[in-house]
C-alpha cells in the first residue's frame, strides 16, 4: 500500500481501533509458486499492547503460506465507500474511495497446541457472546474430544509486525465544508450512503480539528 503523509494513520490506539473493529483479513504471502493470499479473523493479542496480532489457519494453508518460515502480509480492511464528485460542489472533480486499511507484516511465531485452543476459545467468545442465546465452544453438544479434534485441524499463529502500514484516506485533504458535506451524504439514503463511513470520517476529521466543526 503506497503511503501518502496526508493520509498517514500513525497512532498505535488507532490502529489497534481499527483491527478490533475489522476482523475478518487478507492474509497474503509469497511462495515458491508465487503469490497466495488466504482470508481469516484474527484478533489482538490480549496479552500485549502493541499491534501483536493472533489467528489461525487451517490445515494445509500452514504449509502453503510457510507459516513460521517466511513473512507474512495481513491486511485489516476498514469502513469504505464511493465518493461522488458531485457532493463536493460547483468544482472540478473526480470521484473516489475513502478507505482506511492496516497492513502489517512479519514473520509468524506458530502456537502450541494449548495456546492455539486457547485463540479458538477466545474468538467464538468473541463472536458468539452477541448471540441471545450462545453457543460456546466447550457447551454442549460439543463435547471435548470433538473440539479437540477440530482444533487439531488448525495451525495457531502469533504475528509480532516488523512492518506496519496504515493509512487512513478520509477526504483529509478537502476543506472542512466539504467534509461536512460527504458525512452528509454519507448518512443519507442515496445509493452510495454508508453509516459507517461516515462515523469514520468524522472520527478522523475531528481528530485532525481538535474536535471542533
Amino acid at each position: 500500500m503506497r503511503q501518502n503523509p496526508s493520509f498517514t494513520l500513525a497512532d498505535v490506539t488507532e490502529i489497534r481501533r481499527v483491527i478490533d473493529a475489522n476482523p475478518w483479513t487478507t492474509i497474503v504471502s509469497n511462495g515458491p509458486d508465487g503469490l497466495v493470499s488466504s482470508h481469516y479473523v484474527a484478533l489482538l493479542d490480549d496479552d500485549r499492547d502493541d499491534l501483536t496480532i493472533v489467528g489461525h489457519v487451517g490445515r494445509p494453508d500452514d504449509l502453503i503460506h510457510g507459516m513460521g518460515e517466511r513473512e507474512l502480509l495481513v491486511v485489516f480492511q476498514g469502513p469504505h465507500g464511493y465518493i461522488s464528485p458531485g457532493w463536493y460542489g460547483d468544482v472540478r472533480a473526480v470521484p473516489t474511495w475513502n478507505y482506511t486499511a492496516v497492513h502489517l507484516a512479519g514473520v509468524p511465531e506458530i502456537l502450541s497446541d494449548e495456546e492455539n485452543l486457547a485463540v479458538l476459545d477466545r474468538l467464538v467468545d468473541r463472536f458468539e457472546g452477541r448471540m441471545p442465546e450462545p453457543r460456546r465452544m466447550w457447551e454442549r453438544p460439543n463435547d471435548p474430544a470433538f473440539v479437540t479434534r477440530l482444533a487439531s485441524g488448525t495451525v495457531g499463529f502469533r504475528l509480532t509486525p516488523t512492518r506496519v502500514v496504515a493509512k487512513r484516506k478520509l477526504s483529509q485533504n478537502k476543506s472542512a465544508e466539504t467534509v461536512e458535506t460527504v458525512i452528509a451524504e454519507l448518512e443519507g439514503d442515496g445509493p452510495y450512503a454508508h453509516p459507517g463511513l461516515a462515523a469514520e470520517m468524522r472520527r478522523a476529521h475531528e481528530a485532525r480539528t481538535g474536535g471542533h466543526r
